[in-house]
């Protein structure tokens, strides 16, 4: 290096020069911008920070709207006695809540020990957790490590509920930090009792089981009150993955878990080394598949039809009375906890069920209607659906004939196939497909207390019932009334307001309807002149016709109105059909049940209970009250109570429909020992068969048919009346026997058997109920009489029953009722019925005329 004096004195100029000057000043302005920008940018980054920090914070729910309790809780529906019948549970409901002193400590300890040992300590955030979770995080790049606390869950359970479709690492950010800030003002606010109880009732354990009730009902089949040491240890160990370590498809590792959970409560002195040595021998796994075994045999997961008509009515109760939305109503009903007190006789419903069960009670023949879908995806990616009629058109192009009846399901599964094959022969693949076979004829039966109108039991078909919420043939169905709707529609408002009683003549004679057509018994034949009373007895159509004439159509209807009828048509525009034919039933074929639309079975039974009922209609009603989740009311329903007709109108019906059972053409019908009143209805050509009855206790309404409304054959024309009285034998037994009770506005007089009037000398008398406005006040004069003195008050030391010593129908004759074909314009019901209907009153019902003999099939009638 040069040290010389003219080289240091070239540096010595260099350092001091201009130039030099300048760059030194301009690196040092550089670094003071550079670090000033660094001072504003962390500024401002914090700013940032604690703005967002702030937003998320602000963005979370207040601490003091939030509610941490579970969001569903399974509803439970019980009989008229307060015995459980079924647990209603969203998949993600089935909560069965307990408070905190009803869970075992060794439960509580167990969760404690295995979710959040720190849980008694931290203040909602456990901070050596997410500090351990993080440096195990870091060292082996595992963040499988959990640092939530039991607080931090419970608020991502109940609070945030949508974390599941979280799909960005900033939204689980945001929401863990939320849950982190909530969980400190939870703890602030809240005691860790109430927040572990929560918890406990809230967490998913596994096989559709939430909270730790409904998973020790689920696995052990005992409340969790009775669980012990290791019983506890099995469910706490089931929280971290529900499906890994459930006990019942996998033991292995929940055994493994179990373990571990037993260690961590030794670890912190939860339990003893005793006791932790006693719980890891229990073989709880053989329970736990004992129990399931237990659960699989009792447990059944379709509705009955009982059922499926009480959850309809509750969602509508829910949206009518308490104004919900159907989704908020359905929502409540499988989720809201709710207790339901149903109507349900569980004894009677058991009879029903076993009554129809039993296969001897049907006919030999079985015939299997099948019901068809399919939804299949084409070749273009596009849905198509088919159905059984569609299936049922393919096939006729083959056989014009080809119906949906086969003799066996095996039968019917070959034209399914075919069908099928048919369909996807061009690479069309199945996404759905619903096959059933429903056993032919069909029936269908329902049960009402009388008194109150409550369903006490009902059954809405026979043969296995496969799902819920399936076609209810007492609920849903509407079928022909037939000759059952002569007393609701015709015979009540005569006896009630147009002063006739049941000794009123009319002539049973050939008669027309207005068009023309005749109205025709079933017999063919006629009887001349013939009391209500008879016409009732025998099911005789020209009198009802005729009676109605005089009672009007339009009073008729109004009638059927106040007995409850929902069906029927009023010839307005609801009543328009896709042609623009208005439909009403104002008209002379609603005295025989031929009517547009049908009824269904619960609705007719109901008519014949207000007759029961002293005249006094209860619309029917399936259950008393709703009690929310806390115990409160939420609905208390009772029906309304409306009189239709009058009690003495009802006891002459009563009455009347007593013979129907003694001698006319319900006596297959009779019971041992109980009084009962009732009437048959057979619709034109047997496609409806009726039988509607009545104790002094209960009304029961049965119905049998085709679902296609084919006519039922000769042999299948009575099972429904022994299907009735078996039931109701069995409803009865241990019941005192008891009589229809007769009120004081209604007295037995003497009367001319002809006429209805007060007898002389020379007439055919009888002895007849009346109401007391109604009895006669003049005397006959058709008859020849040699007295004005003739005796006509009723002997009160004769029989209670009327007196027919003149009345020639007592003689039993074969039970044939059938509607009159010859009416050409035929109204009918939704069920496939032809509808040729012209809206005249030449509509036919049925016709049941006959008495006496169960053989449905004496005469026969050739139909035109």
């Amino acid at each position: 290096m040069n040290y010389g004096k003219k080289s240091t004195a070239k540096k010595r100029t260099a350092l001091i020069s201009r130039s030099s000057m300048m760059g030194k000043r301009a690196r040092v302005s550089f670094i003071r911008v550079l670090f000033v920008s660094l001072i504003a940018l962390c500024i401002a980054v914090t700013c940032l920070g604690v703005g967002s920090f702030r937003g998320v914070i602000d963005n979370a729910p207040d601490v003091d709207d939030i509610d941490i309790m579970p969001l569903g809780y399974a509803t439970f529906l019980y009989d008229d006695a307060g015995n459980q019948i079924r647990k209603l549970a969203a998949p993600n409901s089935n909560r069965l809540p307990v408070t905190l002193d009803q869970i075992p400590a060794d439960l509580q300890h167990a969760v404690v020990a295995i979710e959040d040992e720190r849980f008694y300590e931290h203040n909602g955030i456990d901070v050596k957790g997410i500090l351990r979770a993080g440096m195990k995080a870091l060292t082996t790049g595992d963040f499988s490590e959990g640092a939530s606390t039991i607080t931090q869950q419970l608020l991502k359970n109940n609070v945030f509920t949508n974390w599941t479709s979280e799909s960005t690492q900033l939204e689980r950010f945001t929401r863990k930090f939320q849950e982190q800030y909530l969980a400190v003002q939870v703890e602030k606010k809240t005691d860790k009792d109430t927040i572990l109880e929560n918890y406990l009732n809230t967490i998913n354990l596994g096989a559709g089981s939430y909270g730790v009730q409904a998973a020790a009902r689920q696995y052990f089949d005992k409340d969790v009150w009775n669980l012990n040491l290791s019983e506890c240890a099995t469910l706490a160990g089931i929280t971290q993955n529900p499906t890994k370590f459930n006990p019942i498809t996998n033991p292995d590792s929940n055994r493994k878990r179990r373990k571990e959970v037993l260690q961590h409560m030794l670890d912190q002195n939860y339990i003893s080394q005793e006791q932790y040595d006693e719980a890891l021998a229990d073989d709880v796994y053989s329970r736990i598949q004992a129990a399931q075994i237990k659960n699989s045999s009792t447990e059944n997961t379709v509705y009955t039809y009982f059922e499926d008509e009480l959850t309809d009515q509750i969602i509508n109760d829910l949206m009518n009375i308490k104004g919900y939305t159907k989704t908020q109503a359905t929502n409540l009903l499988y989720s809201g906890g709710l207790k339901v007190y149903t109507t349900q006789d569980s004894t009677i419903q058991n009879i029903l069920d076993e009554e129809y069960a039993d296969p001897s009670n049907y006919p030999d023949t079985v015939q299997y209607e099948l019901d068809y879908a399919l939804t299949v995806t084409d070749p273009d990616g596009k849905q198509v659906n088919y159905s059984k009629e569609m299936l049922q058109l393919y096939f006729q192009n083959e056989n014009p004939d080809f119906d949906l009846l086969f003799d066996s399901p095996e039968e019917g599964q070959t034209y399914v196939d075919r069908y099928k094959s048919n369909i996807l022969a061009d690479g069309s693949k199945v996404l759905a497909e619903r096959v059933n076979f429903a056993p032919q004829p069909q029936s269908s039966m329902s049960v009402i207390d009388q008194h109150t109108g409550y369903v006490k039991a009902l059954i809405g078909g026979r043969g296995e019932k496969t799902a819920s919420l399936t076609l209810n043939r007492a609920t849903d169905t509407t079928r022909q009334p037939g000759s059952t709707f002569k007393i609701v529609s015709t015979y009540a408002p005569a006896l009630n307001e147009k002063g006739m009683s049941l000794a009123t003549t009319f002539e049973d004679e050939p008669y027309e309807y207005p068009d023309g057509s005749p109205v025709n018994n079933a017999t063919r034949s006629y009887n001349g002149t013939t009391t209500i009373r008879t016409a009732i007895q025998n099911s005789i159509n020209v009198v009802a016709v005729k009676c109605l004439e005089k009672v009007t159509p339009e009073l008729g209807l109004k009638y059927l109105d106040n007995f409850g009828f929902t069906t029927l048509a009023h010839g307005t525009e609801a009543d328009k059909d896709a042609n623009g034919n208005v439909w009403s039933d104002a008209n002379l074929a609603t005295a025989l049940g031929g009517i547009t639309r049908g009824v269904t079975n619960v609705e007719l039974c109901a008519s014949y209970a207000a007759i029961a009922n002293g005249g006094n209609y209860i619309k029917p009603i399936y259950y008393t009250k709703i009690l929310d989740h806390n115990g409160n009311v939420l609905i208390e329903n009772t029906s309304a109570e409306r009189s239709v007709i009058k009690e003495s109108t009802a006891y002459l019906l009563t009455s009347a429909m007593e013979d129907v059972v003694k001698k006319g053409t319900g006596t297959a019908c009779q019971l041992d020992n109980m009084p009962v009143a009732g009437k048959t209805g057979t619709t034109e050509a047997y496609n409806d068969l009726w039988f509607v009855g009545y104790t002094p206790y209960y009304t029961c309404a049965v119905w049998s048919g085709y679902d296609n409304n084919e006519k039922l054959p000769d042999y299948a024309r009575n099972f429904h009346k022994a299907l009735w009285k078996k039931v109701m034998t069995r409803i009865h037994e241990g019941l005192p026997s008891k009589e229809f009770e007769k009120p004081a506005s209604v007295e037995k007089l003497s009367v001319c058997e002809e006429t209805g009037l007060l007898p002389r000398a020379g007439c055919p008398v009888i002895t007849e109920y009346f109401d007391v406005g109604t009895m006669p006040t003049e005397y006959c004069d058709q008859h020849f009489y040699d007295s004005d003195d003739y005796d006509y008050n009723y002997d009160e030391d004769s029989s209670d029953q009327t007196d027919s010593t003149a009345d020639t129908d007592n003689t039993e004759t074969p039970d044939s009722e059938t509607t009159d074909s010859n009416d050409n314009s035929d109204t009918t019901d939704d069920n496939n019925n032809n509808e040729d209907n012209s809206n005249s009153d030449n509509t036919d019902g049925s016709d049941d005329n006959s008495s006496g003999s169960e053989d449905d099939s004496s005469y026969q009638i050739d139909y035109y």
